[in-house]
């Protein structure tokens, strides 16, 4: 079983017991307001979200992390990788992505999360490019998205929803110089 260890975090794959905290972190419209369209998730969505991260597991063998506070045991949210099948025009390409519980937040929690699952994607996984894609206005991802060496790529409207996006990148070759 694929598990990472952070300074203050783990992250690992998913269990029962992430549903009801994971259904917590998807209810509040502050965390969702730059998901999709902004609309919350209820725990049947949640939990179905679970099973085909899951799934991507083991089609792919990268997927989204929980991210359990290591001092607590807390879930935070997840971070990990994925096939963004929602902009088909950036295709192909993986992901790296994140969400946090509020309670979670101004911590430097999803930079350290997020930078763990881009270590993993490209010295683990050996890909050569990742991407990452944040709604036009979601500043604290684009400042993520900074620290983690990626720079942005281009811009494209997400057709489930048809908020504008920004989609940054980093290669390989930049991770060796920038992150590693």
């Amino acid at each position: 079983m694929v598990g990472l260890e952070t300074p203050r975090l783990l992250l690992r794959r998913w269990c029962e017991e992430d549903v009801a905290p994971m259904t917590a972190v998807n209810a509040d419209p502050e965390v969702m307001r730059w998901i999709g369209d902004g609309s919350v998730r209820n725990e049947q969505q949640t939990r179905g979200g679970i099973e085909a991260v899951e799934r991507e597991w083991e089609a792919q063998g990268f997927g989204l992390f929980a991210v359990e506070v290591r001092a607590t045991g807390e879930l935070a949210g997840f971070t990990g990788l994925s096939i963004p099948d929602f902009l088909p025009e950036v295709l192909p390409a993986v992901e790296v992505g994140w969400r946090l519980g509020r309670a979670h937040w101004g911590q430097g929690l999803a930079t350290e999360a997020a930078t763990a699952a881009v270590r993993f994607g490209i010295e683990e996984r050996g890909l050569e490019r990742l991407v990452s894609i944040a709604q036009v206005g979601n500043d604290a991802s684009e400042r993520i998205m900074a620290k983690l060496g990626m720079q942005p790529f281009r811009e494209a409207v997400d057709p489930s929803c048809g908020r504008r996006v920004r989609v940054f990148e980093l290669s390989s070759d930049r991770y060796v110089t920038v992150i590693r």
